[in-house]
C-alpha cells in the first residue's frame, strides 16, 4: 500500500499536513500554513525534496532521541520526523519518506 499526504486545519485556523506510510503511520509532519495553497506547496516541495539524501538533516535532541528535518533547497524545513531512539530508526524512518514522498494521493480533512 503506498502512502499518501492528509491535510488538515488545526484550531488556530492554520493548515498542516502529514506523510502517511502505507501502514498509516505518520512518517513526515509540517509547519503550519496560513492558506491551504501554500500546504499543496510544501506537499509538491516534499515530492521533489525528499529523493535527495543530501535534504536530510539528521538531529538530536537534549535527551539524547534522534530525528530528522526535510529541508528545501534554500535550506527552510520542509518537515519533521518523529522522535527515534537510535541511528537505525532514524535512517529507518527516511527510507520512508524517500519511498512514500513522491506519493501523488493526498487526502483533504480540511474545510
Amino acid at each position: 500500500m503506498a502512502g499518501k499526504y492528509v491535510i488538515s486545519k488545526q484550531s488556530n485556523g492554520q493548515f498542516h499536513f502529514v506523510l502517511k506510510a502505507g501502514n498509516g503511520q505518520v512518517i513526515l509532519s509540517s509547519e503550519g500554513y496560513k492558506q491551504k495553497a501554500s500546504a499543496l506547496e510544501g506537499i509538491e516541495s516534499v515530492r521533489k525534496n525528499s529523493q535527495i539524501d543530501a535534504r536530510y538533516e539528521r538531529k538530536s535532541a537534549a535527551d539524547g532521541r534522534l530525528y530528522f528535518l526535510l529541508t528545501a533547497s534554500n535550506g527552510q524545513a520542509i518537515g519533521n520526523s518523529q522522535m527515534y531512539k537510535d541511528a537505525s530508526g532514524r535512517d529507518g524512518g527516511i527510507a520512508s519518506v524517500k519511498e512514500n514522498g513522491p506519493s501523488l494521493k493526498v487526502e483533504d480533512t480540511a474545510p
